[in-house]
């Protein structure tokens, strides 16, 4: 198996073709491996197949040559797996409705492995997920099925570390944390993320790359839930929490800046610590600052109602039958990605108001609401739909927005990622 991985012989199939999966599928097409991508979603195998991509960062045309080439190809059967040596699991892991971790795309994805499974492979589990996952759900199962670990299979999990629209850091120049089910397994993975990741660090277990993952991504939150309760209590007390984080940035040492915004959103950070808290529990163990943070960060798209209603009323304005634009409907600029967006519950709210609500963001076409209607967006922002809006509220700063249009024409706007941060106008209120 080394030799093979070390060669570039070995063929490798990735399950799931998402954020994770499909730049992870490329990026071994492109290190010299022979790639089966997998995903039971037909339009999505239909549209790579055809070079089209539906991922932002996956540029079409390196998706058409890799097809092209030969050296990837995609399928919604988990029978073609049935041959490779590497099979890479990076399928979503949601919340259910009442917050406890959805395994069920890793139960799913072991399963469809498992009916074709044959023996000397490497699985490697790279979802976002509790620790004990890959034990109880890849090891576990493999075993019950008969094969012997370290003999038939070897297991591994390996935390992804995507960033949307990043443009700095993507998966090669990205170190990669990778965790063994046994030393062999961890050595095997290893070799093969080092054929295209710059550098590998190995830990001693799946369990520790697994906690590796959480603890990055529940600093972030609780960060994040501690400067967004700030900054309701500068609302408070009338002080600009932006010019506040400004200045104490300037401190060469001991502080690291965080932003407040009208919430939390995309795959990670709101669930990742979520996960954890409910892994705790299990070992009798409450996290309090995971629980704070999470509510404070789960009302901050509230707060931002709450907000613009006292804005409205200084105005002399209704909320209640007020034409609302949103711009920006994405949870961060210049992405595809409307996943736990705090724009979809902002959209709600004001609704429930009774607002007329319409949206724009170039990245986003449609959305459904909570009831699963299509909600289209508008194909343009132009001076017209500005003016007619009573109030613009800016809740993702899309480097593609034209701001001067905005500033030129909006009545009024509520800017909720602080796009115009230090720019002084009377037609802006911050967040």
């Amino acid at each position: 198996m080394l030799n093979k991985i070390k060669t570039r012989r070995a063929l490798v199939g990735v399950v799931g073709l998402g954020y994770v999966g499909l730049p992870l599928a490329l990026e071994v097409a492109k290190a010299g491996f022979r790639v089966t991508g997998v995903d039971l979603d037909k339009s999505k195998i239909k549209a790579l197949r055809a070079g089209v991509s539906y991922i932002c960062g996956v540029d079409h045309d390196e998706l058409t040559s890799a097809v092209n080439s030969g050296r990837i190809n995609f399928t919604s059967d988990y029978s073609s797996l049935a041959d490779v040596d590497i099979i890479d699991v990076a399928v979503p892991t949601p919340l259910s409705k009442s917050k406890t971790p959805d395994v069920s795309c890793i139960i799913k994805a072991v399963k469809g492995i498992k009916t074709y499974f044959k023996p000397r492979k490497l699985v490697i589990l790279e979802s976002t997920t509790y620790p004990g996952t890959t034990r109880e759900l890849v090891v576990n199962e493999l075993s019950a099925a008969g094969f012997m670990p370290d003999e038939d299979f070897y297991a591994a999990f390996s935390p992804e570390r995507v960033d949307p629209g990043n443009k700095t850091y993507g998966i090669k120049n990205t170190p990669k944390v990778v965790g063994g089910a046994s030393s062999t397994s961890a050595e095997l993975a290893a070799a093969f993320y080092e054929c295209f990741i710059d550098r590998v660090v190995t830990v001693n277990s799946c369990e520790e790359a697994e906690m590796c993952k959480l603890l990055e991504n529940t600093f972030r939150a609780i960060n994040i839930g501690f400067i967004n309760e700030l900054t309701m209590m500068c609302d408070k007390m009338g002080i600009n929490i932006w010019n506040v984080i400004e200045a104490a940035k300037t401190k060469p040492f001991g502080f690291m800046p965080f932003y407040p915004g009208p919430g939390i959103g995309g795959h990670c950070i709101p669930l990742d610590p979520v996960y954890l808290a409910w892994k705790a529990k299990q070992y009798g163990f409450y996290n309090r600052s995971i629980e704070l943070a999470s509510d404070i960060n789960e009302n901050m798209s509230a707060f931002t109602v709450d907000k613009l209603l006292r804005i409205m009323n200084k105005h002399k304005k209704l909320l209640n039958g007020a034409r609302v634009l949103l711009l920006g409907m994405a949870y961060k600029s210049d992405v595809n990605d409307i996943r736990e967006s705090p724009a979809l519950t902002i959209y709600e709210k004001l609704k429930d108001i009774g607002a007329d609500v319409g949206y724009y963001d170039p990245y986003i076409m449609s959305f459904r609401d909570s009831e699963g209607r299509e909600i289209a967006g508008l194909k343009e922002m132009n001076p017209e739909s500005l003016r007619d809006a009573d109030v613009v509220i800016i809740l993702t700063a899309h480097k593609v927005f034209d701001y001067n249009c905005i500033l030129e024409n909006a009545r009024l706007i509520f800017d909720a990622r602080n796009a115009f941060q230090g720019l002084a106008h009377d037609k802006i209120e911050y967040l």
